[in-house]
């Protein structure tokens, strides 16, 4: 049997983009949390973001691409064309490779391609234990691979509420992403990479909490 890095290659050539962006990001058949009780580790993590974000991804229409999303100055389009940039980046660090220059002529389909690679480059024996070097400075792999987490969560839901779709990610996974977010973010508020936080709605979900803690205003986007 072919393990999943082979199979989400395979599943990348056969144009099955969304299937693969699911499975890279859930290989190598991780548990949602480690055995131990501990915080999610990152994989973990990313197990989780896979199918929400994967979701969130495919269930865009492609006349709502030029919509506004709560992401400040970013269309769908230009949301759907970060993550490709950023993950096509990504995904050449955790490889130790040369990213090639990303290619934004189908932006739905495009990042659905980039999960599945993500995935299957960050959950590669040894790619944690890499040094990124991330828009912010060098970072380790690990901790890189939380702040992709923290990105591709926030951004799925800026996409799924900008596009009308219910977007419910697991509340342990909002919770370890909340936790590092809080301990990562404030150094990076320049206004640009993480605006100031705003005050969520008084019954708002952990999802919009966290949407809210990155800069985003989440009460006049709520349907």
């Amino acid at each position: 049997m072919a393990d999943d890095t082979t199979d989400v290659h395979s599943l990348i050539t056969a144009g099955r983009d969304r299937e693969a962006a699911q499975r890279g990001a859930g290989a190598p058949g991780l548990d949602p949390a480690r055995d131990d009780g501990g915080p999610m580790d990152p994989l973990a993590q990313f197990a989780q973001l896979g199918p929400v974000l994967g979701g969130a991804v495919a269930g865009i229409r492609p006349d709502q691409l030029d919509d506004a999303t709560p992401c400040a100055g970013f269309t769908v389009r230009g949301v759907l064309e970060h993550m490709i940039g950023g993950g096509t980046a990504f995904a050449a660090a955790y490889r130790g490779e040369t990213p090639p220059e990303p290619d934004f002529s189908d932006p739905i389909g495009g990042c659905q391609a980039m999960l599945g690679q993500l995935g299957a480059a960050i959950t590669a024996p040894g790619a944690l234990d890499r040094t990124i070097q991330a828009p912010f400075g060098e970072v380790d792999g690990d901790t890189f691979a939380r702040f992709v987490v923290l990105d591709g969560l926030v951004h799925g839901w800026d996409m799924a509420t900008a596009t009308g779709q219910p977007y419910e990610p697991p509340d342990e996974l909002v919770a370890a992403v909340q936790t590092f977010a809080d301990q990562a973010i404030d150094p990076l508020r320049d206004g640009e990479t993480f605006c100031p936080a705003r005050e969520p709605a008084a019954n708002a979900t952990p999802i919009e909490r966290l949407a809210a803690y990155t800069g985003r205003s989440t009460g006049e986007h709520r349907r």
